[in-house]
């Protein structure tokens, strides 16, 4: 069982993750802007606090998310997850990322399907969205039930990363119906 913690405010980050409980970050440059900050000063603050697994959403059409997810991973290392949506092209950005190991988040997943497309192109992690699927009236926690039973069943490595938690309740149901990490 993995936390991460989806923010970027850095202060927030720091504190709780000096308790020793959180094991990575999950972000976009939209929130980092909001507060004011530069996207790469924010990403070079939680390396250097040691965080090891911090997704980075990268934007744009397939050529420029290639390149900014390339340039990411050649300024922060193995740190760096980039993070793309789970659309035609973050799946071909997916796909040609891996072949370069370099660790993939496929975000905005609502369905089994994507899931599967996701698992396909080579993601390290799936991140389907709880919340917003409960703000639908379906129910979030048996999605990840869903997809962990189809990735068992086929002895799929993507690992689970349940997103858009909104409490604590969320978060034990997504565990126990196998989750491999919350945010």
């Amino acid at each position: 069982m993995r936390i991460f913690l989806d923010t970027a405010d850095t202060s927030i980050i720091k504190k709780h993750f000096a308790t020793g409980l959180i094991d990575g970050i999950t972000t976009n440059p939209t929130l980092i802007k909001k507060s004011g900050r530069d996207p790469l000063e924010v990403y070079q603050e939680l390396k250097d606090l040691g965080i090891s697994d911090i997704s980075m959403e990268v934007v744009g059409d397939a050529d420029e998310m290639i390149k900014e997810g390339k340039g990411l991973y050649d300024t922060f290392g193995d740190c760096c997850t980039v993070k793309v949506p789970c659309t035609p092209d973050g799946l071909k950005v997916c796909r040609e990322l891996t072949r370069d190991l370099i660790k993939v988040n496929v975000t905005l997943v609502f369905s089994p399907s994507q899931a599967i497309l996701a698992a396909k192109a080579g993601a390290a992690y799936v991140s389907p969205f709880v919340g917003r699927v409960e703000d639908n009236s379906f129910d979030g926690p048996k999605l990840i039930q869903e997809i962990v039973n189809l990735y068992r069943e086929h002895m799929v490595r993507t690992e689970v990363l349940a997103a858009s938690l909104r409490d604590a309740h969320s978060v034990a149901k997504c565990y126990e119906y196998g989750a491999d990490i919350v945010t």
